[in-house]
């Protein structure tokens, strides 16, 4: 077994993952740490240059970066994707790349409902106004937007992993009819849910839910045919990728009534520009790729890091991508 008090451990943008709320003492029991909230790319080889094990959340290591940190055995990606980093480089070089799976599952999926019943039902926004206009309504309510029942609708779910399958779970919950598309066929499905073509799915969804990895074969999977196929009722939901989506067929769709609303958790550039051709879009709601931030997802993602950490340290490393 190696001697991990030897080992020198870096966290170069710890910040997303624990912004103070969690510990980072299971870590620290590892080796020597050095723990960074950020790190610009000029800080980046200064910081891990005798570094052997280093863990990143969004901080890109490419071949020309790990060619200059000599002593670099192991790169812990601190979310499930894993593209920032160059994993054909790292193998060459003998480097373990490893990623953390499996760890927001309830959180999304239980995110995905929020951005439903938000559309739904828009409880937020009658609270904000209710003290000034429900003294002066003539009844004893008022409603001025369109509510939706959701049992009875039909959930279109494209992706069927863990998140996949947990939202559908949650449809079903709800009374509503689950469409389900994935690469690949499921060998089992849930009660109430059917396997059937995307071209199906798109055309009969009151809901649709991106719950796919992204590729370059489906990169903007979502676009202007995608959307004029969609009931001009439907709404569309995102968490997974924001690339799965043309932004600016959505845009058109939104305000050209193809589709009535869409929830998007993730964007095609994040941080987006502050002209981003959907901010403007007042059946668009957007929120700061949060679903997976609950505090619990962030404490089972840590251990899973500290966990890939440690099996690596035995000569057993798991969650393996390189």
């Amino acid at each position: 077994m190696t001697d991990i008090t030897t080992m020198k451990i870096v966290v170069v943008d710890g910040n997303t993952l624990n912004p103070g709320d969690l510990s980072w003492s299971a870590l620290q029991h590892l080796g020597e740490v050095e723990i960074y909230t950020h790190s610009s790319a000029e800080e980046v080889l200064s910081r891990c240059q005798d570094a052997q094990l280093v863990l990143t959340n969004k901080v890109v290591f490419d071949e020309p970066l790990m060619a200059q940190l000599p002593h670099l055995r192991y790169i812990g990606v601190t979310a499930t994707g894993y593209n920032v980093v160059d994993v054909a480089a790292a193998r060459e070089r003998g480097i373990v790349v490893t990623n953390t799976p499996a760890y927001g599952t309830d959180s999304v999926a239980q995110f995905v409902f929020a951005q439903l019943l938000m559309m739904a039902q828009p409880v937020a926004a009658y609270c904000e106004d209710v003290s000034e206009r429900w003294p002066r309504s003539r009844d004893f309510c008022y409603y001025d937007s369109s509510m939706l029942e959701l049992a009875g609708k039909t959930f279109g779910v494209i992706g069927y992993g863990a998140i996949g399958r947990q939202v559908a779970h949650l449809a079903r919950a709800f009374g509503m009819r689950v469409l389900i598309y994935s690469r690949t066929p499921p060998e089992t499905l849930l009660e109430g849910c059917r396997f059937v073509a995307l071209q199906e799915l798109v055309a009969e969804s009151d809901v649709i839910s991106l719950h796919c990895p992204l590729t370059e074969a489906n990169q903007q999977m979502v676009n202007e045919t995608f959307l004029r196929a969609m009931k001009p009722t439907a709404m569309l939901i995102n968490t997974a990728r924001g690339a799965l989506i043309d932004e600016l067929a959505l845009r058109l769709a939104l305000s050209e009534g193809w589709i009535a609303a869409a929830a998007l958790d993730v964007l095609s550039v994040e941080p987006p520009p502050a002209d981003h051709p959907l901010f403007d879009m007042p059946n668009c709601y957007i929120t700061p790729h949060i679903a997976w931030a609950t505090r619990e997802a962030r404490q089972r993602l840590l251990q899973v890091v500290v966990d890939n950490l440690k099996a690596f340290q035995a000569g057993a490393p798991i969650n393996c991508v390189s």
